[in-house]
């Protein structure tokens, strides 16, 4: 793959889990929808703290969109999804897909920045 064919995939995957951790998870977290106080019960999370945990899923997820800051969201939004897939696996429903979009994310920075590929392939940034 050429560096810029990496680099717009990267943008684009970077554009997708954004998307769906901002617009399709984050935003929904403060707004009333049919079955949402029956998730939540189910899933062991009062209503009122939803708000704060959509506060922080679209502040670690803009980290990760803005380039400086990439790395630091990245990780953030790692730890993020390892609690929504731990409250998945307490309650034993399906925990695939937060794993999904934490590997996307990590896809996504590697792509573009290929030294991130090179540090977990091999232990090392560089070269020395």
């Amino acid at each position: 793959m050429s560096n810029k064919a990496r680099l717009i995939t990267g943008w684009v995957l970077t554009g997708l889990v954004g998307l769906f951790l901002i617009g399709a998870s984050g935003i929904p977290k403060f707004m009333d929808w049919p079955g949402k106080n029956e998730m939540m019960d189910k899933m062991g999370i009062p209503l009122s703290l939803l708000p704060t945990i959509g506060v922080i899923e679209i502040a670690v997820t803009l980290l990760y969109l803005v380039p400086r800051t990439s790395f630091l969201g990245a990780i953030l939004i790692t730890g993020y999804l390892g609690g929504a897939i731990l409250t998945h696996v307490r309650i034993s429903d399906p925990w695939v897909f937060p794993v999904i979009i934490g590997v996307l994310t990590w896809v996504a920075l590697g792509l573009r920045h290929p030294v991130i590929f090179k540090l977990a392939l091999t232990g090392r940034a560089g070269d020395a």
